[in-house]
């Protein structure tokens, strides 16, 4: 019977006769785990490295960069060579347009619906155009487009559309000198034959004195618009009520919000003639 001799301990091999298992290289296994982890590297940095070719390529905003690219590893040697001016941005060296907000043609229906915000002085007879500058020496009667036979009249200190006869005293009832704005100089201001003003009040149109204060002369002052319907006649809002503008409701003139209605836009469009008296 061979005798049964104990293993002796592995730390010291040598001194009690038992050779080390020499089938194997020591630390192989570490040897392999470098050698995969180094392959798994390169192979991401490989694939980072295209990725950001190919997104800077099609304009990729920098936001849109994977964050892979900018994680490491702890412990791992890079493997992408470093750029001579330091760390390199997204997208390359590459010149990109700065973004610009596009605007589309707003349909002819759009175009139409509602008039200009900015005074015109074009000539008339173009579509859409506001009615020429009339000489100062004379006076401007505004005659209504769906009722052309009437005319704005002062009639118990409120402004009314009538008709207007041969008399002199009706006939200067429906004249207005056309001044320069008295709150906006571009805009318009109507001074009648007394020297006072054609001003809103409760939105509605009358004749008052000038008393020097910023309301009466924002009350007082009216903006052209060329009126999209109707071929020379404009629409006059009011400085102070953006939105609001000058039509005739049952025949009386008052400010009114602006409305997309066939009926609204022919009691709010005025044609500026030579004055009647």
């Amino acid at each position: 019977m061979p005798e049964n001799k104990s293993r002796p301990p592995q730390d010291r091999p040598w001194e009690s006769g038992w050779a080390p298992d020499t089938t194997r290289a020591p630390g192989t296994r570490r040897l392999w785990l470098a050698g995969a982890l180094a392959v798994a590297t390169i192979a991401a940095c490989a694939t980072s490295i295209a990725v950001l070719d190919s997104r800077s390529e099609q304009g990729a905003p920098p936001s849109a960069v994977p964050t892979a690219v900018h994680t490491t590893v702890p412990g791992l040697i890079s493997f992408a060579s470093p750029s001579k001016a330091g760390t390199p941005k997204p997208g390359g060296t590459k010149d990109r347009p700065s973004p610009s907000p596009t605007t589309s043609e707003p349909s002819a229906r759009e175009t139409s619906a509602k008039p200009s915000t900015a005074p015109t002085t074009s000539p008339a007879g173009e579509r859409g155009s506001a009615s020429p500058q009339l000489p100062s020496t004379t006076g401007t009667s505004l005659r209504s487009v769906n009722y052309p036979d009437r005319y704005w009249h002062l009639r118990d200190g409120y402004v009314r559309l009538d008709r207007i006869g041969s008399g002199t005293e009706q006939r200067e009832d429906a004249t207005f000198h056309r001044v320069r704005g008295l709150a906006d100089s571009s805009c318009y201001s109507f001074v009648t034959a007394d020297g006072r003003y054609l001003r809103h009040r409760n939105f509605v149109l009358l004749r008052d004195s000038d008393d020097g204060s910023p309301l009466f002369r924002q009350d007082a002052t009216f903006c052209p618009r060329p009126s999209p319907f109707h071929s020379g006649a404009v629409m006059l809002e009011s400085v102070n009520y953006r939105g609001r503008f000058l039509r005739h409701q049952n025949f009386q003139l008052r400010l009114d919000p602006y409305q997309n209605t066939a009926l609204y836009q022919a009691d709010s469009a005025f044609r500026m003639v030579p004055g009647l008296g």
